[in-house]
């Protein structure tokens, strides 16, 4: 069976844009401003900037941004079973997991 896609009318840049997406309407919102935003900020700092050339500064921005956030996550995470394995040796061997 197929997912019913939400249709949401977002404001990108000055553009009307429509979002197809599985997820709720207010994630396709959320996309859609912080974009907006992005490109909004840019074009603050230099108002010269085209809109089309200010949302590919704002795209490399992002995509730094979800880049740093998977390498956070996975430093976290590696912290993380680093710290579960140091607590599982300390455990009595009864009790050890896996």
């Amino acid at each position: 069976m197929t997912e019913m896609l939400n249709l949401v009318k977002v404001q990108v840049g000055g553009e009307e844009v429509t979002i197809r997406s599985e997820l709720p309407p207010e994630h396709a919102l959320a996309v859609g401003a912080h974009v907006d935003e992005a490109i909004r900020r840019i074009r603050e700092q230099s108002p010269m900037v085209d809109v089309g050339k200010a949302a590919i500064l704002a795209a490399l921005q992002i995509a730094d941004e979800l880049l740093r956030a998977r390498r956070d996550a996975e430093t976290g995470l590696a912290l993380l079973r680093e710290s579960q394995g140091e607590l599982n040796r300390m455990l009595p061997p009864a009790r050890r997991l896996g």
